[in-house]
């Protein structure tokens, strides 16, 4: 979906409202949030893909492997797959502490900015 402007006479012409979202869409403070949140979610759901695929294609490809005792009948495939869970909670509590630090601060600032505006 696109936005309208002013180089798109089919579109009617914003309100003041999307005229104002759009201003805060454009701007280098929003720009920047957007920046900060792909840089980490991007980068952390491909590592935690890339864990997910390896995981799977060694107990498709690495039988053998996978299926080595570790502690009586507990084995590398079991191990890997609850390190699965275990990654996921990790990227998760890392995730709620980048947002705390980065992402929270950021957001809130334009908040109160649409707010000031009567946007919010």
């Amino acid at each position: 979906m696109s936005h309208p402007t002013e180089s798109d006479p089919a579109s009617p012409a914003p309100t003041g409202r999307e005229a104002a979202y759009l201003r805060v869409l454009a701007s280098p403070e929003f720009q920047e949030l957007r920046h900060k949140y792909r840089s980490w979610v991007i980068p952390a759901t491909l590592a935690g893909l890339a864990f997910y695929f390896v995981y799977v294609l060694m107990s498709t490809y690495a039988v053998d492997f996978m299926s080595r005792p570790v502690i009586g009948n507990v084995n590398v495939g079991l191990i890997f797959g609850l390190l699965q869970f275990v990654a996921t909670f990790a990227v998760t509590m890392a995730y709620v502490r980048y947002a705390d630090r980065e992402l929270d601060p950021r957001s809130s600032k334009i908040r109160e900015e649409m707010e000031a505006e009567g946007l919010a």
